[in-house]
């Protein structure tokens, strides 16, 4: 399994490739294709990201003291810009999230061709990842390693 600092260089990497910004956006929409789809029974208020013109779910687990994150969205765009973070930082411990900072969305090109609301909604997405490492932080502190029933 790889670091969230080594999925973000592949991610920086597979993008720098890509020169066009209308190939950018088509490769993220590809992105949200591939994105498994979150079963319904989660697509719930209690997993909504508030902030976001979409409609956005993220569903946390937490499980042998590591974040793993399923995500969707009714948006293909934005589908596929949760699902290029549920990439980065599941798979990794609350303080490996807590610590990493999302400047590799700005390094593809990513936050520079979004709309207002669409920046807004991103820093929701973003805002929900750290609160839920918070969390999962607080619960490893306490010695509990497993928390996948919200």
């Amino acid at each position: 399994m790889h670091s969230i600092n080594e999925r973000t260089e592949k991610v920086v990497d597979d993008f720098a490739a890509i020169k066009d910004w209308e190939d950018k956006y088509k490769k993220v929409i590809k992105l949200g294709k591939d994105l498994d789809q979150l079963s319904e029974e989660f697509q719930i208020e209690k997993f909504r990201i508030k902030g976001c013109q979409s409609q956005v779910w993220l569903r946390p687990s937490y499980v042998d003291g590591v974040v793993s994150f399923k995500a969707d969205s009714d948006a293909v765009l934005v589908r596929g810009i949760i699902g290029l973070l549920v990439y980065v930082y599941s798979n990794a411990t609350p303080d490996e999230i807590i610590n990493t900072k999302s400047d590799f969305l700005k390094e593809i090109g990513i936050t520079e061709h979004l709309s207002m609301n669409r920046s807004n909604g991103l820093a929701s997405m973003m805002k929900q990842i750290h609160m839920y490492a918070f969390v999962f932080k607080s619960l490893h502190d306490k010695g509990v390693m497993n928390a996948d029933n919200f």
